[in-house]
């Protein structure tokens, strides 16, 4: 585990491994709960349950939720349930920074690519139809709270449950009024108490007035402190102390014993006391059935074997009624919804990147000319010009080998001859059949809630110390890694800024500048600092210290500071200060006022100097591997490094320049390319997932590793099954390199701090890692994170958000990559559903067009209407 202690910046490895075992469920996401304990055989280690993968279509696998989780190769959250200040971590350099200004107000913008759900006013889509949507799998479990739930449970629960507030389409919280006419804030001391003044024409499909008692039942069942509840999650639960009827039964007081900022984010979705009243009924009574709902559609059967899960209208439902009569979650795998969806079967499916570049060829080639004749293997012609699919792969010389060996003296040659031409025949004629039916398709595109990463374990060997891991970020042109999957499908590809929030939501700023933007040579000299250097895997020298303490090395004795590093690793404490600092403890300051020791915070400097010029750094010399003498020093401070673009770029980020090496490293020089220390080669195990789906994460991953090779760390590709990547490699740690999706959420102060916490050994030897698989993290990154979400006040606790996602991104545990494509394949009448980004969906308002209706807003390709 890398431990970034505060203020110091050095990294310290625990001499084990400790792996973690998760739980295998399919589309969940961030679970900010209690930790599970895995087999002991999987080394003790304890994390929050996992996701599986699946193919993508540019995404990546994703972990588990808060109700939500890391996503997998390709899944979108079934539902959203969730003065800028910046740091650069200097291993010994000095570092001035301008103020940030500008992206952090409420106008910071909108989303980067808007939803495409074909919107449509109620009175242009026809009432009655039926809707059959694809999902994974039918849900194994109807409660969310639930570890097993997964995003076809979420879609059930957003269909025929109450949902007190959803997300609008930049991410933002908002009232539901179907339930709720007011909540809010009402005392703040000394304790925090919201008030909700329920609809009063809220009922249960029984009848039952939704009131106080449920809100209790739920309460207690996810507080914490009855463990016969098997829940996945309790954060925010677990801060309340009382719930209580207001001035009459439609007012619900709730009392929080601990401030919770994130108060807006429970009782989303609120099940009926029946369900959460006892252990029982809450473990078991609702996985297949739900006695009462509370929205505009209700539970009418779940048929595992038929693989469909049917709503249908709630007769009770008091908003507007829904437009389709049922709607209809029918289980498609991913790799069998092309067929699925041009044989009719399905109305609604996302889709992968193959899918959707089928739909697009289908659609370009519908109405055209008829191409010239080609022939198939059994000399047949084909009805389309094989320039994609399974003939594409025939050419007349291979045609002409296959009849020989066909038509041989070799009968056993012959007969496997002539059963492989039976089935290229077969498929080219399937293939041809589906490509008719896409024809009739549209694909609706946009950018879902999630981004795809490159983790960086730093439990153990190089990516332990932050040096090298800042490299490795330093490396890594984004922009480029963003363009190769967001490019070809035609929607913006700028990489994200910020790890707790994405463009349009109120949290976003950009705070990659902590970090510094794509440097070879500074990412070289970092390297060298950390003792990684061209020759450094033939020959053994002193061991190079972590972050600060290189420098340090220099002016104090290295036998003591030997032994000192020795004992801070067996007892796993932080890391030493640097000299002349004091402690945190030693200071007596409080554990809630984090300590800066060490750090410069864009935006804490003095107000006379916020208006201060761009970057000054003492920055080693730029170095090549081609050069065998030293290249003369960067300019000193006070002078321009980079070209104005460069500038540029990095004053909208916040003006960090990054982490550098200390002033005065030594260069690396040329010695046959390959960088070492201590007669051991720099290499890194880099896992993917080998599955049909993962082609684009793939050729991401090929470009990270060339872009790595350029500053002489070489990789070592490893590619596994979607159904071990996550659990048995990501989970687990066994890798060095991975890339894996999180979805973002409306309450990151919350939903992201397991993701970001930092491992803590447990009493019996083991490693709570929550969902950090990374291993890395920081005591005052989760101070932060812990005074967020008890800041009441929204300006500064969306700053201290700010603040946290800075270190994280200084940590170099993740790089954010790019926001992942989301793709959603419809039949061209389906109206104000498709791909909803933030978005909830208002389930009542899907449906189909009136025939007479005009195309929806926003639909661009509905053509066929």
């Amino acid at each position: 585990m890398s431990q970034v202690d505060e203020p110091s910046g050095r990294a310290s490895s625990p001499t084990s491994r400790a792996a973690d075992d998760t739980l295998a469920s399919r589309d969940t996401r961030i679970s900010p709960s209690r930790g599970i304990r895995a087999h002991p055989e999987h080394g003790g280690a304890r994390t929050h349950p996992e996701p599986r993968t699946h193919p993508e279509q540019g995404g990546a696998p994703v972990p588990p939720e808060r109700g939500r989780a890391p996503i997998s190769p390709e899944r979108r959250p079934a539902r959203s349930p969730r003065a800028l200040r910046s740091v650069a971590l200097i291993a010994g350099g000095v570092l001035a920074l301008p103020t940030l200004s500008g992206c952090a107000s409420d106008d910071a913008g909108g989303p980067t690519a808007p939803q495409d759900i074909a919107e449509a006013k109620r009175d242009e889509v026809r009432d009655g139809g039926s809707l059959r949507w694809a999902i994974d799998a039918v849900p194994t479990t109807l409660n969310t709270f639930q570890a097993d739930a997964d995003a076809a449970t979420s879609r059930v629960a957003g269909a025929v449950l109450p949902a007190l507030f959803t997300l609008d389409e930049r991410g933002r919280p908002q009232r539901n009024p179907d339930y709720v006419e007011s909540a809010e804030i009402v005392e703040r001391e000394p304790k925090q108490v919201v008030l909700y003044k329920l609809n009063q024409k809220a009922v249960w499909s029984d009848g039952r007035e939704i009131g106080a008692p449920d809100f209790a039942a739920q309460w207690r069942a996810l507080s914490g402190r009855d463990s016969a509840y098997w829940t996945a999650r309790n954060a925010g639960y677990d801060r309340i102390e009382e719930i209580q009827k207001g001035a009459n039964d439609l007012e619900v007081k709730v009392t929080f014993k601990k401030p919770y900022a994130d108060w807006q984010s429970l009782f989303t979705p609120l099940y009926p006391k029946s369900v959460t009243g006892t252990p029982n009924a809450f473990n078991d009574g609702a996985r297949t059935r739900l006695k009462a709902t509370a929205g505009p559609f209700q539970l009418e059967k779940l048929d595992r074997k038929a693989g469909a899960v049917t709503l249908v209208r709630n007769p009770r439902w008091w908003g507007e009624q829904a437009k389709l009569n049922s709607l209809v979650l029918t289980a498609v795998p991913r790799e069998k919804r092309a067929a699925a969806l041009a044989g009719g079967r399905v109305d609604l499916a996302e889709i992968d990147r193959n899918t959707a570049d089928r739909v697009a060829l289908a659609v370009k080639n519908k109405g055209a000319a008829a191409p010239p004749p080609a022939r198939g293997p059994d000399g047949a012609r084909l009805r389309y010009r094989p320039s994609h699919g399974p003939a594409a792969a025939l050419t007349p010389s291979s045609v002409l080998r296959s009849w020989a060996l066909a038509n041989g003296s070799d009968e056993e040659e012959a007969e496997e001859a002539q059963a492989s031409r039976e089935r290229t025949v077969k498929a080219i004629d399937v293939y041809g059949d589906e490509q008719s039916g896409l024809r009739a398709l549209v694909v609706r595109r946009s950018l879902e809630p999630a981004f795809t990463q490159l983790a960086l374990n730093g439990e153990s060997g190089p990516l332990s110390d932050d040096r090298v891991r800042r490299a490795v970020a330093r490396a890594l042109d984004r922009e480029e890694l963003a363009a190769t999957v967001l490019g070809p499908l035609g929607l913006p590809a700028e990489p994200p800024g910020s790890h707790l929030a994405l463009a349009g939501q109120r949290t976003y700023t950009d705070n990659s500048g902590a970090l510094g933007e794509q440097n070879t040579q500074e990412a070289q000299a970092l390297l060298a600092d950390a003792g990684w250097v061209p020759g450094g895997a033939l020959k053994k020298s002193e061991p190079a210290k972590a972050g600060g303490e290189a420098k340090q090395g220099a002016e104090a004795d290295e036998s003591a500071e030997s032994d000192d590093e020795s004992t801070d690793d067996k007892s796993g404490s932080d890391s030493k200060n640097p000299a002349g600092k004091t402690s945190r403890k030693a200071a007596g300051e409080s554990p809630d006022h984090p300590s800066e020791d060490g750090l410069y915070i864009v935006g804490d400097e003095p107000a006379d100097d916020a208006g201060s010029g761009g970057a000054h750094v003492l920055a080693p010399a730029p170095v090549t591997f081609q050069e065998l003498a030293f290249q003369p020093r960067l300019p000193a401070a006070g002078s321009r490094a980079d070209t104005g673009a460069q500038e540029a770029r990095r004053d909208a980020r916040g003006g960090a320049a990054g982490a550098y090496a200390p002033a005065g490293t030594a260069a690396p020089v040329a010695a046959g390319g390959q960088l070492g220390k201590n007669g051991e080669a720099l290499s890194l195990r880099f896992v993917l997932p080998s599955g049909p789906g993962s082609e684009s994460l793939r050729a991401v991953g090929g470009k990270i590793a060339r872009m790595l090779d350029r500053i002489g760390i070489r990789t070592q590709t490893v590619k596994v099954s979607d159904e071990s990547y996550f659990k048995d490699h990501v989970a687990s740690g066994q890798y060095d390199l991975a890339l894996y999706s999180w979805p973002a959420t409306a309450y990151p102060a919350t939903d992201a701090r397991p993701v970001y916490a930092k491992p803590q050994p447990a009493s019996d030897g083991s490693l709570l890692v929550e969902q950090n698989y990374t291993r890395v993290g920081t005591d005052y990154i989760d101070q932060l994170f812990d005074q967020a979400v008890a800041e009441l006040d929204e300006d500064e606790a969306r700053d201290l958000v700010r603040r946290a996602d800075a270190r994280i991104w200084a940590a170099a545990g993740s790089i954010p990559l790019y926001q992942r494509p989301e793709l959603v394949a419809a039949r061209p009448p389906v109206r104000n559903a498709g791909a909803f980004g933030f978005a909830t969906p208002r389930y009542q308002d899907i449906g189909f067009v009136k025939p007479a209706a005009k195309k929806g807003k926003g639909d661009k390709g509905a053509k066929g209407d």
